[in-house]
């Protein structure tokens, strides 16, 4: 049954160190601005303020939270990986996407962020040694600290989760491959 919050499914649960699906969940990361932007090919820019639920984000909100969400992984992930078991920061999100930058017409700037974090990012996880995806950071709003190897996963499905949400909200197809 479809569900309206989870259009791809629900958030992948914490699982033990798997090499092999981290391998995957890296590659979902770095691919992700190529299929964001092949959703976008095309769009009628009024699509973008279009949404596919009532209380939901318009596309062009969802495409910026992106950007926003990424990018606090990726300095979340650089404080794990450099300070022991940091606090995080817990932002927001509604709010961010209220905010003046999430209204601008053109999308390009915040593709050319995802461009640039996602390659970054996807370096940063290729880059680790076994024993850094066990490190992790406390998560205040969860109560609990978070394996930097749960969250590769969690980050891979993110980017596919809100990009089937914005396919949706501008009538376009879900791409398969998420």
């Amino acid at each position: 049954m479809f569900d309206p919050i989870h259009p791809i499914g629900p958030m992948p649960t914490p699982g033990g160190y798997d090499p092999q699906a981290l391998e995957q969940s890296i590659a979902r990361i770095a691919s992700f601005p190529v299929r964001v932007r092949a959703s976008l090919k095309g769009v009628d820019p009024a699509a973008l303020e279009g949404t596919y639920r009532p209380w939901g984000w318009t596309a062009r909100q969802i495409i910026h939270h992106l950007a926003d969400s990424h990018l606090n992984s990726f300095c979340r992930f650089k404080l794990a990986l450099t300070e022991l078991n940091p606090r995080i920061k817990p932002y927001d999100e509604n709010a961010w996407a209220l905010l003046g930058d999430t209204g601008i017409q053109q999308l390009e700037a915040t593709l050319l962020i995802l461009e640039g974090l996602h390659a970054r990012w996807a370096a940063l996880l290729a880059s680790l040694a076994a024993e850094q995806w066990l490190r992790t950071f406390h998560h205040p709003d969860q109560g609990r600290d978070l394996a930097l190897h749960h969250l590769a996963h969690v980050y891979a499905w993110h980017g596919d989760h809100h990009l089937a949400q914005a396919c949706l909200a501008m009538g376009v197809p879900v791409p398969a491959k998420l």
